[in-house]
C-alpha cells in the first residue's frame, strides 16, 4: 500500500486525506522531476503503485525504464476496482465514513519476522478509496515504449501481470518471496536491481 506519512521528532504524522487519489500520486512524481531537472530516470512501483508509474510515464518524458515489483499493469481507463474483482466491496466494507480504508496486515503480504511486522505496524497508515477508485488516463500508454521489467514474488498471485510483461516483450525476474519482497528479500531484491539499473 502506497504510505503518504512523515515522521518527525518520533511521532507519525498522516498527510494522506480522502481527497487524493491517483491522478494526485501521479502528479507528486511529475511534479518532483521537473522540479530536481531529473532525466532517464529508473521508476520502481509495488502493488497499486504499478497504476502510478504508468501515469508517470504518460506525462513524463523524463522516465527511461519502469520496474514492477509485484505490481499492477494497467491499461488506459482501468481502475484497481476494475482490474481487481472483488476489492471494491472489500474496500467499501472497509472503509470509514471518509473513504480512508485501513492497511492491511504485514502478515497477508507475506512477511513473518516479528521484529519486521513491529517495524511496519508502526508506520502503515489508512489508504484513500479514491487511489483505486479513480480511473488511469493513459491513452498514448507511453508505458509500453519504454523497457519494462517485471519482479515477480512467486508466492503471491500476481503471475498475470508478470506474463502480460513477458508477452509484451519485457523482462521478467522471478524472486521467491510473498509480496513485500523489500522487507522479506532486500539483498536478493537488490541484486536485481542492479541488474536492471546496469542493462
Amino acid at each position: 500500500m502506497l504510505r503518504a506519512d512523515a515522521f518527525r521528532d518520533g511521532r507519525k504524522i498522516s498527510h494522506a486525506t480522502p481527497n487524493m487519489g491517483l491522478s494526485v500520486h501521479i502528479q507528486d512524481i511529475v511534479n518532483l522531476l521537473e522540479f530536481e531537472d531529473l532525466r532517464d530516470v529508473i521508476l520502481i512501483c509495488h502493488s497499486y503503485s504499478g497504476m502510478v508509474i504508468t501515469g508517470v510515464a504518460e506525462k513524463s518524458a523524463r522516465v527511461g525504464k519502469l520496474v514492477y515489483l509485484d505490481a499492477i499493469v494497467p491499461e488506459h481507463s482501468q481502475s484497481m476496482f476494475s482490474i481487481m474483482g472483488g476489492l471494491e466491496a472489500q474496500f467499501r466494507r472497509n472503509a470509514d465514513s471518509k473513504g480512508m480504508v485501513p492497511s492491511w496486515d504485514p502478515e497477508d503480504f507475506g512477511v513473518t519476522d516479528p521484529h519486521d511486522i513491529t517495524w511496519m505496524k508502526s508506520r502503515l497508515t489508512p489508504m484513500p478509496i479514491l487511489t483505486h477508485q479513480e480511473k488511469l488516463e493513459a491513452p498514448k500508454i507511453n508505458a509500453k515504449k519504454l523497457s519494462r521489467y517485471f519482479i515477480h514474488c512467486t508466492q503471491f498471485g500476481l503471475r498475470d501481470f508478470a506474463e502480460k510483461i513477458r508477452r509484451e516483450e519485457g523482462t521478467v525476474f522471478e524472486l521467491d518471496s510473498g509480496h513485500d519482497a523489500m522487507i522479506i528479500q532486500p539483498d536478493k531484491l537488490s541484486s536485481i536491481l542492479n541488474k536492471i539499473a546496469s542493462s
